[in-house]
């Protein structure tokens, strides 16, 4: 556990995303920046020379090379190798490119000091994965490694640093909605620190799935209009293909954004020279059957917990893809506890994991 007063970093290496803060000798806690972004792409991708590109680098340069592109590395950890391109790859070295990129931008904030970090990891992860994510932060350079379970550390940044009052034995559900997973976890609070109950995950449920369902829905009022188009679209094959279809994804990405918090937006469609208007309304009869999945976990987490968790004293919304208001919405239905939300929910794992246990 990080040493109070002492340099450290926590780290959410996620999925689809990477988020870290970081603690400065004074105490303060800075999120750290990538690209003017809290959130780094845990993307990687390999270069022609053997180096590795990772980041918004990785996601760039994946447009000209798709195959020597891997979009999410957490995922391959037990696949011990991964074949980029005409390359094989350790997968300790693709997350150890991913937390050397971190590494390197406390360096820059501390001057040249390389701090320990704290990792969080999903609850459900053994000692083989576990010690998978020691080797590639040692590989990266850090001079200490402690792991915590990511609803351990939302549990502590929202009960220490956020104020949130939970009793004695009282159970409280982390429900962690990233980009790429889900992940419910109920724990009870003991002894002044928090054990894992039960956890339920969901490997394809995540912002991206919310993004490949917006995507369906462009194509049902598209691809009839013009089916070669649209194949282009779905299947570029030139370059200036990958780019209409890039541009494409990244207006997806920001409609669902935009989406929770306005009651419309347009959609640049590239190749039909169209802008499809897309409302909140429809946005949420879109993902229903997604956010559905999220609760249905929940409620079997909080069913395996037992009896300690048949009224939760607590729900705390983490991750990107909670900020969608239907998924608040859909969950308080469901177990009628109203859900607690941030400001800042993508760093509320990396803000914990900093926190020590009193």
């Amino acid at each position: 556990m990080p040493e109070p007063g002492g340099p450290h970093v926590g780290i959410d290496f996620g999925t689809s995303n990477t988020a870290a803060v970081l603690r400065t000798a004074d105490g303060r806690r800075l999120p750290l920046l990538f690209d003017g972004s809290p959130l780094l792409p845990s993307a990687v991708f390999a270069e022609a020379d053997g180096r590795i590109a990772v980041g918004r680098d990785a996601l760039h340069l994946a447009r000209t090379a798709p195959e020597r592109f891997e979009p999410a590395p957490k995922r391959c950890i037990d696949d011990g190798h991964l074949l980029l391109g005409d390359r094989e790859f350790a997968v300790t070295d693709l997350i150890a490119a991913v937390l050397t990129r971190v590494l390197d931008e406390a360096r820059r904030t501390l001057d040249g000091v390389t701090p320990p970090v704290t990792i969080t990891h999903p609850a459900a992860w053994g000692p083989t994965r576990r010690e998978t994510l020691v080797a590639a932060a040692t590989r990266a350079g850090a001079p200490a490694v402690d792991l915590l379970p990511e609803p351990v550390a939302a549990a502590r940044f929202l009960t220490r640093l956020h104020g949130a009052s939970v009793g004695p034995d009282v159970a409280i559900v982390v429900y962690d909605f990233g980009a790429g997973t889900f992940d419910a976890t109920v724990l009870v609070h003991r002894d002044g620190g928090f054990d894992v109950a039960a956890a339920e995950g969901l490997t394809d449920t995540g912002g991206r799935d919310v993004d490949a369902a917006l995507l369906r829905h462009i194509a049902a009022v598209h691809a009839g209009r013009d089916p070669g188009a649209w194949a282009r679209l779905e299947h570029p094959a030139t370059p200036a293909d990958r780019r209409a279809r890039w541009t494409l994804l990244e207006d997806v990405r920001t409609a669902k954004e935009m989406l929770s918090r306005a009651p419309s937006t347009l959609i640049q469609v590239p190749l039909y020279d169209d802008e499809m208007l897309v409302t909140r309304e429809q946005f949420e009869a879109v993902v229903a059957p997604i956010v559905e999945r999220t609760v249905a976990a929940t409620k079997s987490a909080l069913w395996a917990a037992g009896p300690a968790a048949a009224r939760p004293g607590t729900v705390f919304l983490v991750g990107g893809s909670s900020r969608i208001p239907l998924a608040s919405t859909a969950l308080h239905r469901a177990i009628a506890v109203a859900p607690t939300t941030l400001e800042r929910p993508e760093t509320v794992v990396a803000e914990g994991a900093l926190v020590a246990v009193r």
